[in-house]
């Protein structure tokens, strides 16, 4: 069976990662293991080796301990449940605590006494129960895990969790078709997990995690352009004369209070619902008032408080830009709007906006995203004049500090020399 479980995946996953493969492999003990017995015991257990011998002595010689943790509300939403998930997973690591001394739980595992039993004799090994597997469609959740849903889009009691270890390593991305064992619940968990993915839409995931890697992938100057067909006059403005298209790096740059999150919001409108479109909007440190503004199916999968550190900022950030990565990787067409990159440090904020790239054979990440100016490497910049927008003289865009790198890709000749001279009347306008 194909796996991505080898051992440099191993080693790069976090330890409640390799708790829960562990444990659905039948590695005894496997909570008192340093990280590198425990990747060398999930190798020998899955490839069928015999345990190695200080890790079975390990197992062997120490004590089992008793439960310390309480039972867990059960969640009520996906969201909960991903919680519970996590934090149990952290109270393993933190605290150490003891297996929960559940029914059945000693017969699973071979070799330990039966509780029941007065003679006190090991209870026989039961017959390895056969391995349940799934097949569904993957739904990414906003902290970067997942659901496997059965009976896609409507979520499910049957549906499958993925971890957020196993959505990055495999590059999973929504509406990825996926395939693998699974394990049931446990503790105050309400959806079974998913212990490996075996097949990605269709192709053994060795083969699709092997692919060539996302930079590497060779990308030219988008041509496809973005038609927004709104009737907003600043939209309209941007989309002729300072036009961008899939794979662009778009930044609409302006002063405070020039307009820069409303022009982002009605774009992002206008490109809501578009097939074969994926939307991504992420909000870092935005005004709490300004978020309940985004309307319905354009609202944000993200969104830090305004007075959250900038690196609280940067993760947002850099988990939606990932998701379109992976849509573009997939042969998909990615939008990430960002609001805004002036909450992450400039290292950051050139990082999110790099990824945007057409790529050539393949599919695109166009990233829009809101500045207080141009952070270099643009494709598109949009400036907003702020006098403009104190007035509400619309269109506010400032065309003399604007521009698209290579117009004509996207517009023609024609339409780059109508731009040309738009932007000479501007700059003779401005004296």
């Amino acid at each position: 069976m194909s796996t991505v479980l080898d051992r440099d995946a191993l080693e790069g996953s976090p330890l409640s990662d390799l708790h829960l493969i562990a444990d659905q492999l039948g590695v005894d003990g496997f909570r008192r293991l340093r990280k590198a017995e425990l990747v060398d015991a999930i190798i020998a257990r899955q490839s069928g080796e015999p345990v190695p011998a200080e890790v079975a002595a390990t197992e062997e010689e120490a004590p089992k301990p008793r439960a310390r943790r309480s039972r867990a509300r059960k969640p009520s939403s996906d969201e909960e449940t991903v919680a519970a998930v996590e934090a149990a997973d952290q109270a393993d690591e933190q605290e150490a605590p003891e297996e929960p001394r559940s029914r059945g739980r000693g017969r699973r595992r071979g070799g330990r006494r039966d509780e029941g039993s007065g003679s006190g004799a090991p209870a026989a090994a039961s017959e390895p129960a056969a391995e349940k597997t799934a097949e569904g469609v993957v739904d990414l959740q906003p902290n970067g895990s997942g659901f496997v849903r059965l009976d896609p889009p409507a979520a499910s009691d049957d549906d499958v969790y993925v971890s957020a270890a196993q959505v990055k390593r495999c590059e999973l991305v929504s509406g990825d078709t996926v395939g693998g064992p699974v394990r049931p619940p446990r503790r105050s968990e309400r959806f079974s997990s998913l212990v490996r993915v075996d097949t990605i839409n269709g192709r053994p995931a060795d083969e699709v995690a092997e692919g060539t890697r996302f930079e590497e992938l060779k990308a030219g100057f988008p041509t496809e352009r973005l038609e927004l067909g709104s009737e907003d006059p600043t939209v309209t403005a941007a989309e002729w004369l300072t036009p961008f298209g899939k794979g662009s790096r778009v930044v609409v740059s302006g002063p405070a209070l020039s307009g820069k999150s409303d022009l982002l919001r009605r774009i992002a409108g206008a490109l809501s619902g578009r097939e074969g479109l994926e939307l991504t909007v992420v909000l870092a440190g935005v005004r709490p008032e300004e978020v309940g503004e985004w309307g319905e199916g354009i609202a944000p999968v993200a969104c830090t408080p305004l007075g959250a550190s900038q690196d609280q900022q940067a993760q947002v950030v850099e988990q939606a830009v990932e998701v379109g990565r992976r849509v573009a990787a997939r042969g998909g067409d990615a939008v990430v709007v960002i609001d805004s990159l002036d909450q992450v440090s400039p290292a950051a904020a050139r990082r999110a906006l790099s990824a945007a790239r057409n790529l050539i054979d393949g599919g695109s990440v166009t990233v829009i995203a809101a500045a207080s100016g141009p952070l270099g490497g643009e494709t598109t910049v949009i400036a907003l004049d702020a006098a403009l927008t104190g007035l509400r003289r619309f269109p506010n865009v400032d065309l003399a500090a604007s521009g698209t790198m290579r117009p004509e890709l996207l517009v023609g000749d024609g339409g780059a020399e109508k731009i040309a001279q738009a932007r000479a009347e501007a700059l003779a306008a401005r004296g």
